[in-house]
């Protein structure tokens, strides 16, 4: 879901871009034909500059959904470096533990130091 949400994005993004380019590559003389040309793509770029603002707001919210609900578990702590090396063990006998790595965009913005684990019970 995360992908085809980043896709829509990506594709209005450029769609976006190219009306700016053929906007700037409209000149603004007295014919009326550039002028209703252009009040198009104005209006196009309005309609897709909400459109992306309504888009990252929807995923924006998803994260803080996530982001709560990870936040609201009982034990969350760093990941050790010698944790990290063996992580399949540590998932194994840590049921229902869930990693949150600081580089990914949850973990950004959660505002994690290191990789962190959220679990029920204690690890």
């Amino acid at each position: 879901m995360k992908e085809i949400e980043k896709a829509k994005i990506k594709l209005l993004s450029d769609r976006l871009d190219l009306i700016r380019h053929k906007m700037a590559n409209i000149s603004l003389p007295d014919e009326t034909e550039k002028v209703e040309k252009y009040a198009e793509f104005e209006k196009e770029k309005v309609e897709l500059e909400t459109e992306i603002a309504r888009l990252k707001a929807v995923r924006n919210n998803k994260l803080s959904k996530e982001a709560q609900k990870l936040e609201d578990m009982p034990f969350k702590r760093l990941i050790t470096k010698k944790e990290q090396a063996d992580i399949g063990k540590l998932k194994k006998t840590v049921r229902g533990l869930i990693i949150v790595h600081p580089m990914t965009a949850l973990g950004r913005e959660m505002e994690l130091d290191g990789m962190t684990g959220f679990s029920k019970t204690d690890f």
